[in-house]
């Protein structure tokens, strides 16, 4: 199967991260539990992919790189462990039900309120209205890195430049992240989401939280950490503090390889994915039966819809067809669908990596004109 849906999880894997994973599995102990040599090898690794990563994102400390299982955990453990009682919320209409829906649980139970910024005419986020929604007791903005939808990327560090010093930015990276550059202390970013199994090329369950030295997030899961064990309380540093249970190791081993193998190719991944969005973006503007949704980005994502025919439509004859793997339908992005005017529906979402090649979306090409 050609695998178009990488936006959703990566379907392939450089062969440093499998290597990895492999090893993981085999040589194996709970990191940081015990005081045993392998234990203690194990929790070096831990180490290692924070290290890995604050480096990467340019964090203000290692100690402030939290590991979850994915993306979603990492925005509820932000906007939970952050946001308190009277606060206000502004989030863009961009924004995955990841953040929508927490923020509506809030609103619903009498904690925050939030405000909506939605897009311009051009399907641009509308800058004087984000800045019109602002309140005295705004505490955060929650702005995604990439739209999981159409790929559209918001301007993070004219977004910072517009909201007060005292105004947290939460950045939900889990389309930026390893696409595009998410350098925290250079554009402001005071919480970064990541899902380690799209652009950071690591395995599913891999995911993290980065925060700045502005921003202290309170536990909401709680149990062993390895560390004062003698206290009924949870530990009030960090990592330890956001970080009860047993960790995923062979998913942090994954990440690890992954960010390693990216600090050495992002340049030429990202012009790959310039490359084959801008092929297929090129393509589908000859074709009259199809109306496009997205530019050529580094994050490799398309969205077209067909004029007559349903988007999931499309994707199921795309697979049982055409052996091509796609997503149709809505994309847990409801606001933005409603924004662009595609809530009733849907879009066609094609997502590369950089394991994809020109001739397969020419054959995409192909397809879509025989389904056309």
């Amino acid at each position: 199967m050609i695998y178009f849906d990488n936006a959703a999880t990566g379907g392939r894997k450089p062969d440093c991260v499998l290597n990895a994973v492999k090893a993981s599995i085999q040589v194996c102990a709970n990191p940081g539990r015990s005081g045993h040599k392998r234990s203690l090898a194990c929790a070096q690794t831990v180490h290692d992919c924070r290290h890995a990563l604050h480096a990467y994102f340019d964090n203000d400390s290692f100690d402030r790189v939290i590991f979850t299982k994915n993306c979603t955990e990492a925005l509820n453990l932000a906007l939970f462990g952050v946001l308190q009682q009277g606060d206000h919320v502004v989030a863009s209409c961009m924004e995955h039900n990841s953040v929508l829906r927490p923020l509506e649980y809030m609103r619903k139970t009498g904690k925050i309120t939030y405000s909506v910024c939605g897009l311009t005419a051009d399907g641009q986020l509308d800058f004087a209205k984000l800045t019109s929604l602002l309140q005295p007791n705004t505490k955060l903005v929650a702005i995604t890195s990439a739209s999981n939808v159409t790929g559209a990327m918001p301007d993070l560090k004219k977004i910072r430049t517009l909201l007060p010093s005292s105004t947290l930015l939460l950045v939900d990276g889990a389309q930026g992240g390893g696409h595009i550059p998410l350098k925290m202390r250079q554009l402001g970013i005071d919480l970064l989401s990541l899902a380690g199994h799209k652009g950071l090329l690591g395995i599913q369950g891999s995911g993290a939280l980065l925060f700045s030295e502005r921003v202290e997030p309170s536990p909401h899961l709680f149990g062993g950490t390895g560390s004062i064990s003698l206290s009924l309380d949870m530990p009030d540093f960090y990592p330890d503090a956001l970080e009860a249970g047993t960790l995923s190791y062979p998913a942090i081993c994954s990440l690890l390889e992954g960010v390693h193998h990216l600090t050495f190719h992002e340049e030429n991944i990202r012009q790959r994915l310039l490359e084959l969005s801008h092929q297929l973006v090129n393509g589908l503007k000859k074709m009259d039966e199809y109306s496009l949704y997205s530019l050529p980005n580094p994050c490799g994502i398309v969205a077209f819809r067909h004029r007559a025919i349903d988007s999931e439509y499309v994707a199921e004859r795309l697979s049982n067809e055409f052996d091509i793997a796609v997503r149709g339908g809505l994309h847990c992005a409801p606001l933005m669908h409603e924004a662009i005017g595609t809530k009733e529906c849907g879009l066609v979402r094609v997502s590369f990596s950089h394991f994809n090649d020109k001739s397969e979306v020419e054959y995409l090409l192909e397809a879509l004109g025989k389904i056309a």
